[in-house]
């Protein structure tokens, strides 16, 4: 059975500091493990720490469902479904032993297999948080069908701590697959859009995809005699060692990652064409069979702008401070980090902001100015 401690810091500690706050209208930074502290705009204001309100309060493997504090290490977590057999369907990165939950749930990132389990906001079942207020709220629950009015806990999934901070979060979860085998070929986007495409059509345990410079990288996941069907069936060679593979893509150690530039990431249709002579490297990483592409851009503005034409968004993923040309990097964490708003999202953004948090003191413009 699993032992429940107290944590460090308790809920009603960060709701009196946030409270008082909200009364002096003293901007917040919210922080956890700063695993992603890179993320978002920069943010000024004194620190709020919930690195202290840890530990994990619920875990039911039969049920699959995990219940833990804002502050427990996203590590700490994996390790413990890993006992179980079990993972987390959206395969976070961690970019560092530091991680949180909280942190993981607020920025919102998932991992390669995303497209074929769920994205962070898919699992999430409930939450509760502390408005800009001092108030503490409980949106949701720990079973599936838990829906009255809006969906707030999930409303929180992404949003960087502009709306609330995370205290308690009950994750769905799912098995770990029994076997994995990731197939590798000699192909371009266009070859990709095609056999992708066609194993869509069937039932074939797909689990995340990578292209780059003319290489696919295939992963399936699940029964034995599925996987081994499916690998067989596309060909190409197998991948050694493919679970380091898919952590260092995760994890972005993959050398790729590794150039002194403001790393982009750009979301858009999986049917979306290559991305144009916009790039300073001309091969960028795509996965999510082309839904998430990972970018060194020319021109911010262009990028964006290409992006928003061909349906999707282009995002500022990391900032590199010391980069020259300024406006191909938004390297002092102000500028056009996340794609712009319509008049009437940014309209209805404030006014869901302003419902949160009246004074605007959590992590004030991080997401974007005025949010």
């Amino acid at each position: 059975m699993l032992s429940v401690q107290p944590p460090a810091i308790t809920a009603r500690t960060l709701a009196e500091q946030i409270n008082t706050a909200y009364e002096q209208k003293s901007p917040l930074i919210i922080t956890g493990g700063s695993s992603k502290a890179f993320y978002g705009r920069r943010t000024t204001g004194t620190k709020l720490s919930v690195s202290g309100y840890s530990g994990i309060i619920n875990y039911e493997p039969s049920e699959l469902v995990i219940t833990a504090r804002a502050g427990t290490p996203l590590k700490e977590i994996e390790e413990l479904l890993a006992k179980h057999g079990q993972i987390l369907g959206f395969e976070p990165p961690s970019f560092s032993d530091t991680a949180t939950l909280g942190g993981t749930v607020a920025c919102g990132i998932s991992g390669p297999r995303r497209p074929y389990a769920g994205a962070v906001r898919d699992f999430v079942l409930g939450a509760t948080i502390i408005n800009g207020k001092g108030e503490v709220l409980k949106f949701g629950g720990q079973v599936m069908k838990n829906v009255a009015g809006y969906d707030v806990s999930r409303l929180m999934t992404g949003a960087l701590g502009t709306l609330g901070v995370l205290l308690d979060i009950s994750l769905k979860v799912i098995p770990k697959p029994a076997v994995e085998e990731t197939r590798i070929l000699p192909y371009d986007h266009q070859q990709m859009s095609s056999l992708l495409s066609s194993l869509g059509r069937q039932p074939i345990p797909v689990s995340a995809t990578y292209l780059h410079n003319n290489l696919l990288y295939v992963r399936f996941s699940g029964a034995k005699a599925g996987v081994v069907s499916a690998a067989e069936n596309i060909g190409g060679d197998i991948l050694r060692q493919a679970d380091l593979f898919w952590h260092q893509l995760k994890e972005q150690h993959l050398p790729y990652f590794n150039q002194d530039r403001s790393l982009w990431r750009v979301s858009l249709p999986p049917s979306a064409p290559c991305i144009p002579d916009l790039l300073i490297d001309t091969e960028s990483i795509t996965e999510w069979g082309g839904a998430q592409r990972w970018v060194y851009p020319k021109d911010t503005d262009a990028i964006q702008q290409w992006a928003i034409d061909n349906g999707g968004h282009a995002s500022c993923f990391r900032n590199v401070s010391d980069f020259n040309n300024s406006k191909t990097n938004s390297s002092d964490g102000n500028g056009s980090t996340f794609s712009p708003l319509s008049p009437a999202l940014l309209a209805l953004s404030k006014r869901i902001k302003h419902s949160f948090d009246p004074h605007n003191i959590l992590n004030p413009s991080r997401l974007y100015v005025d949010l």
